[in-house]
């Protein structure tokens, strides 16, 4: 039961990625006061969890309505997640490629700061969203089991939420090319993973 928390906990960790959103954060709030920017922190994962929470309570219900079998989602997420950690390896790492997104949307003035690009596609990325439906898959994770990865996942945006009330500080100890850094061992670890889904997925939908 400890090693399965663990794995889960890595994989959460790989996706919603708290470090690498550090940076995407300080970019965002560095003209707002600390109580505004305590608001935006606050706010950012307070969405994210509402929507995390959704696709983990809803998310294979859909897929069951519109008649796609978890194999193949499960497929197909590992496929996701797996281009997912290779553009965390080789592409510029998250806070460079979020920073950049934050640079285009300043010129038409963000109406939000916290819901874009914090709650989505920072902290609540897509990665995140299928992660965590196939880690609480009906058939295969009983009610007590998926909440077990529901309480992992909170923990994850809990530590989140920390690291952007502390944001200031952490930046101040690793700086960019640390957060960077720790994206791209996070991004090895997740397309292991990933990959691990993939196979899984196609030996469950034509041997299962």
């Amino acid at each position: 039961m400890l090693s399965i928390i663990l794995t889960q906990f890595v994989v959460l960790w790989a996706v919603i990625d708290p470090v690498g959103t550090v940076p995407v954060y300080l970019s965002q709030t560095q003209h707002l006061s600390l109580k505004q920017r305590r608001v935006v922190a606050l706010k950012a994962v307070a969405i994210a969890t509402g929507l995390l929470l959704f696709f983990l309570v809803a998310g294979q219900l859909l897929l069951e309505a519109m008649q796609i079998p978890l194999p193949a989602f499960q497929a197909a997420g590992g496929l996701v997640l797996l281009l997912f950690a290779l553009t965390m390896i080789f592409g510029e790492s998250k806070p460079e490629q979020e920073k950049k997104l934050t640079q285009e949307l300043s010129r038409s003035e963000l109406a939000d700061l916290a819901v874009y690009p914090l709650a989505m596609p920072s902290i609540a990325s897509p990665g995140a969203m299928m992660a965590i439906v196939m880690l609480t898959d009906n058939h295969r994770y009983s009610i007590v089991d998926q909440a077990i990865t529901a309480s992992v996942m909170l923990s994850v945006l809990l530590i989140t939420l920390l690291f952007l009330l502390l944001a200031s500080h952490i930046h101040k100890i690793i700086g960019n090319v640390g957060a960077a850094i720790i994206s791209r061992v996070m991004g090895l670890i997740l397309a292991a993973v990933a990959l691990n889904n993939l196979l899984m997925g196609i030996r469950d939908f034509y041997f299962v």
